[in-house]
């Protein structure tokens, strides 16, 4: 690490200005000294600010502006791009944009440091002596223009954005604001080259503005633009989009996938940075969905975004102090009403929001890569309380535990299972085959190959391999030719629409229950929640059934209660009897 002389290290954390010296060391950026300037505007004290820039500093940003920044410090770190941005960030308890920018110096004994300063978008403005208002006497001036295309850039809309709103309430006007993201940007530098990069960006301007004459057009950072309109009709905000992104399709040098755009109408009690916020949520509805170009936000949705706000903000907490608990639900052996096995369940109590739902938490966590976190974490807490449960003779009955494809690209998933299996000392009590991995066939069939060779570590290593959900809308049978499954669980809409189209899903179970038998697999199907269902489960000789007509999920110490106060419970198979109703089933 880079060490400065004494007499240059006092100068420059002397400094009342606010700034960062990093080094590159092995690809990362390393902080290597901090200004008395930057350190009073974080609140951060001299003894921990280097740390916390290491280890805490994303933590402050805006989550939208995470992704953004992150890439613009590893293009510039990596010196294949500026340092020149603009961010949200947590000071005070507020978000405070800020600019930041960059240069490498050249230090005087001969390495290279990064010099990065942080100023206040709103002090600098502050600052300014200019007093006159209108964009055209501004437009030379660099910090109110986008150097590249010639328009406006994000400090002008945070000037003069809210007198545009405010001039157009007055006129009895509704203001919508349009966030446009140049999809798959990044692709295009790479194929075709940063300078045809630069060109895809400026005819992405002039198309916004031809289609907005009257608008505000601003370039804000990377490739991303934002229009500020007094049109208020959506149908002519959707034709100007849809006919911007054809024209760019059509005109650039390179195959483009065009623009994606949220659009927000600026209600009574929103300014500019509200509005685009949430035309930035309505953005993100469209995600990876090639067929629609922009969607409006919604109230809804904005909720749905607060609510993964808290998720993802809380979930390693939620985690640390055991706010997510396992819940069990059984899985019956149709041919003997004995409990077979159980599924463990991830149920989030929350002692702020009550109980989070599954449908809630999950996809959050699945849509920001954290999913693999749960999933480790739950396969733990059954190891625990599989402990438990020996402890305080209870039978001793296989759990399955659900796991996602994006575990397995995040973590060595069979690794971490042996090394929980061997610290909480179950090889003194039960085999591996008491421990069952379940992806779902979605995830399986959108799999790399690579995934094939790791379902086969999970059976190399003693564990069972459940295929979920086989039948949700996604089947796939030529999957059965890469993977071998223990057993086949079938969706539960397959049995909630047994009659429906003349009972065509009566026939597809009678005959993939054959199917799966040759095959090898076990079966079992969800969601039975009546005599019928389970009469009919009977007749087509399926194995087992799971579903509130047997079994709600609960707690260990729901069940412990019951057993601790001589209450009945259901009834588990042993060892001896599971395997014996595998092998009859099997030669059936």
């Amino acid at each position: 690490m880079y060490t400065f002389s004494e007499e240059m290290r006092k100068n420059y954390e002397s400094s009342p200005l606010s700034f960062v010296y990093y080094q590159n060391i092995d690809g990362k950026a390393v902080p290597v000294l901090a200004s008395d300037g930057f350190c009073r505007n974080t609140g951060i004290d001299r003894g921990h600010v280097l740390e916390w820039l290491q280890t805490g500093m994303y933590e402050r940003m805006h989550p939208d502006d995470v992704g953004m920044i992150s890439r613009i410090s590893n293009d510039f770190l990596n010196e294949r791009g500026p340092y020149d941005v603009i961010f949200r960030c947590r000071l005070g308890g507020e978000y405070v944009l800020i600019h930041g920018g960059g240069r490498w110096q050249e230090m005087p004994d001969g390495p290279k440091l990064a010099l990065i300063q942080y100023l206040s978008v709103s002090e600098a403005i502050e600052g300014m002596t200019i007093a006159e208002k209108n964009y055209d006497l501004f437009k030379k001036d660099v910090f109110y223009t986008d150097s590249l295309t010639g328009l406006p850039n994000l400090n002008y809309l945070h000037e003069y954005g809210e007198e545009r709103i405010r001039e157009a309430r007055l006129e009895g006007k509704t203001t919508t604001v349009i966030f446009t993201d140049v999809y798959s940007m990044q692709s295009y530098n790479l194929h075709y080259g940063v300078k045809e990069g630069d060109e895809l960006l400026r005819l992405v301007g002039r198309e916004m503005k031809a289609q907005f004459p009257d608008a505000l057009v601003i370039r804000a950072a990377n490739d991303h633009f934002i229009v500020v309109t007094d049109l208020d009709s959506i149908e002519k905000i959707a034709s100007g989009i849809e006919e911007a992104d054809d024209n760019i399709r059509k005109k650039a040098h390179g195959v483009t996938s065009g623009i994606r755009c949220g659009i927000c109408q600026v209600g009574d009690e929103m300014d500019v940075t509200d509005a685009l916020d949430h035309a930035r949520h309505a953005l993100r509805r469209i995600n990876n969905d090639m067929t629609r170009t922009w969607a409006v936000f919604s109230q809804e949705a904005d909720n749905r975004y607060w609510r993964e706000r808290y998720i993802i903000e809380h979930f390693d907490k939620a985690l640390e102090n055991g706010w997510i608990k396992i819940y069990y639900q059984a899985i019956t052996r149709v041919s003997t009403g004995k409990i077979s096995s159980f599924e463990a369940l991830a149920r989030w109590i929350d002692p702020v929001r009550g109980m989070i739902s599954p449908g809630d938490f999950i996809p959050a966590l699945q849509q920001y890569h954290q999913l693999y976190k749960l999933d480790i974490y739950m396969f733990e807490q059954v190891c625990r309380e599989f402990i438990k449960r020996h402890e305080n003779n209870l039978p001793l009955t296989p759990v399955s535990v659900n796991f996602s494809r994006q575990d397995f690209d995040h973590v060595d998933v069979v690794g971490k299972m042996n090394r929980l299996y061997e610290e909480y000392g179950i090889d003194r009590i039960a085999d591996k085959s008491f421990f069952i991995v379940e992806i779902t066939e979605q995830d399986l069939a959108s799999g790399p190959k690579l995934l094939e060779e790791q379902m086969r570590e999970i059976h190399k290593n003693g564990y069972r391999l459940w295929l979920d959900d086989f039948g949700s809308g996604y089947s796939a049978i030529n999957m059965f030719s890469r993977f071998s499954f223990d057993l086949i669980k079938f969706d539960m809409e397959l049995l909630r629409h047994l009659d429906d189209n003349g009972g065509a899903n009566r026939v597809i179970l009678r005959e993939m229950m054959n199917i799966a038998r040759k095959l090898g697999s076990h079966t079992l199907v969800e969601g039975v929640e009546n005599e019928e269902q389970l009469e009919f489960m009977r007749q087509i000789g399926c194995e087992l059934v799971q579903g509130y007509y047997y079994h709600k999920p609960e707690p260990l110490d729901d069940i412990l209660f019951r057993t601790r106060n001589g209450m009945k419970i259901k009834m588990c198979e042993t060892r001896q009897e599971r395997d014996e109703c595998e092998r009859v089933w099997m030669n059936e």
